[in-house]
């Protein structure tokens, strides 16, 4: 399954985007939350259609990740677990669904710290991706 266009405006909401690299917990970003990879450098910044292509790019690593976790997934359910994916990666991905498919809306909230202490701006995504997820 893909990410539906709908799905990719979702996740560039949640990002937001930044022209130049930054500092996103420890590691350099740029884009829509695009991790800079090893040779990876934009020392000029990038233009938003150059953070779109990124942005596809890193979808084609999440998509399958989410397809072997959530086959029975539907379009929403998908988008939604991309987006969390995207933000959290595979492993968390994983452990959350670990609680069973029924228990999604219950466990994505559960996600919302950073270095172990809740954030508004987290609580307000995962809410968001279980509005999604349950549409």
């Amino acid at each position: 399954m893909k990410t539906s266009p709908a799905g990719i405006s979702f996740i560039q909401r949640n990002e937001g985007l930044v022209l130049r690299e930054y500092n996103d917990n420890g590691h350099l970003a740029i884009g829509y939350g695009h991790d800079l990879k090893v040779g990876e450098n934009f020392p000029n910044g990038i233009t938003p259609q150059e953070a779109a292509l990124l942005l596809v790019g890193d979808l084609t690593e999440i998509e399958p990740i989410v397809t072997q976790l959530a086959p029975q997934a539907n379009q929403n359910q998908f988008d939604a677990l991309v987006d969390f994916t995207y933000n959290l990666g595979g492993i968390a991905l994983k452990t959350m669904l670990s609680h069973g498919w029924e228990q999604v809306p219950v466990q994505i909230p559960r996600w919302d710290n950073v270095a172990g202490v809740p954030n508004k701006g987290l609580a307000a995504r995962r809410a968001q991706e279980v509005a999604l997820f349950t549409s």
